[in-house]
């Protein structure tokens, strides 16, 4: 199996995300709001696991098409740039094709669903898309290993972490002519009805240049989608538009359309079916962004949750892992739980509170198991470290938890 990229960068990434925080928070910019960042964390941490099972699909089916072919480039410098070039020339069509067909779009719709743009919303990718994107990428097996693909792809797109970000203005021109900065993905990503369906481009603006989907930045962007989830829950984040989808086919009367609705424009709907409803901000008015009431006296335990989580997940996605499959899933089994169980949190649902002692029991007896399972492993030491935190939050959730029943804040 190839290095695992993502598990590399984590904690850089995530001192960057602090950085910015930091940043705002003494600047007194709100690019940052606490509910969408917990939801596109655990967003990401749910990622990161389904990464590993992609890799371990497509690694060998790229590993076929590289021996079959015999064809092959030396591995050299110039190779491995001419390596990245075509990994961003093919993401640029893959993500271009991405904001126009149905079913690609439901692949990469949860990137858009927030109304931020920060750092932390680089890492709210979508479960299904990296599945996606893999079958735009197999040219590239033709001539480079899979071994140098996989890790290529993954550093393209480590890399895109960078232009989003509210806090860098635009960049002097001799940068912004070729180079996806953040001025040019603030553009991407803005709902504003002139800047819709531009600048695919990863990491080199040029593609949108050549093939007329570039436009500069001149009105201030703002951000979110037509068809927003209102949830914080990142299954219905990562599944609201497969919904829509399989609804229509379930609905819809003709067979052919039941087939054909999945590769039509986005927004499609069969011709017994009425159109479905968007949102469309009136020139002038203020965006009036999601928002829910949380449960009081959470956000130290939610903080506390996910550093511990992230810590947890690179036991599941380092490259190096002793864990066996079938102990990763159960891993990643509880991580999803974790990120569902915030959401709940967030929205003040009974049934989180109810959860919540249960999945941190779990979590506890299973990174347990695999202290005594592993215990050469050179991660028992930590690993064992976080089973006592881990005891202590949960001693700690129940103390919180008595408070909101004893203060009667919960709707029964």
């Amino acid at each position: 199996m190839p290095i695992n990229i993502y598990a590399l960068f984590t904690i850089p990434v995530l001192i960057l995300i602090l950085g910015e925080i930091l940043y705002c928070v003494f600047t007194k910019k709100n690019y940052y709001t606490f509910q969408d960042s917990v939801s596109s964390l655990g967003t990401a941490i749910i990622n990161q696991c389904v990464n590993l099972l992609v890799s371990l699909i497509f690694f060998p089916a790229y590993k076929l098409i590289n021996d079959s072919t015999g064809l092959g480039l030396p591995e050299t410098w110039w190779s491995f740039v001419l390596l990245f070039v075509g990994v961003d020339f093919l993401f640029y069509w893959f993500h271009r094709m991405g904001h126009k067909i149905n079913i690609l779009w439901a692949a990469h719709m949860p990137h858009h669903s927030t109304e931020e743009f920060n750092y932390a919303v680089a890492l709210r990718a979508s479960v299904t898309q990296r599945l996606a994107s893999f079958f735009f990428y197999w040219p590239l097996a033709l001539f480079w290993k899979a071994e140098y693909v996989l890790p290529m792809v993954a550093f393209h797109l480590v890399l895109q972490l960078i232009p989003h970000t509210r806090v860098v203005p635009k960049l002097p021109r001799f940068i912004e002519s070729w180079m996806n900065t953040p001025s040019h993905h603030r553009v991407h990503h803005a709902c504003n009805k002139q800047y819709r369906n531009t600048n695919f481009a990863g990491f080199l603006i040029i593609w949108d240049k050549m093939f007329g989907t570039y436009v500069e930045e001149t009105e201030e962007p703002y951000y979110g989608v037509t068809t927003p989830p209102g949830s914080w829950d990142p299954l219905t984040i990562n599944f609201q538009w497969w919904g829509y989808l399989f609804s229509d086919m379930i609905h819809t009367k003709s067979w052919i359309e039941k087939f054909k609705l999945w590769f039509m424009p986005i927004g499609y709907r069969p011709k017994d079916l009425p159109p479905r409803k968007v949102y469309s901000r009136p020139d002038g008015v203020k965006q009036v962004k999601f928002k829910t009431t949380e449960f009081p006296h959470m956000r130290g335990y939610l903080v506390t949750q996910i550093l511990l989580s992230m810590f947890i997940m690179l036991t599941v996605t380092a490259t190096d892992s002793p864990l066996r499959a079938f102990d990763k899933f159960f891993v990643s089994i509880l991580l999803c739980s974790s990120a569902v169980l915030w959401a709940g949190i967030l929205e003040s649902k009974k049934w989180a509170l109810s959860w919540e002692p249960f999945k941190n029991f779990a979590v506890v007896y299973l990174l347990s198991y695999l202290i005594l399972e592993y215990l050469d492993s050179f991660q028992t030491a930590a690993v064992l470290g976080v089973v006592v935190l881990y005891t202590f939050v949960m001693i700690w959730f129940l103390r919180i938890t008595k408070k909101v029943y004893r203060g009667n804040l919960i709707n029964f």
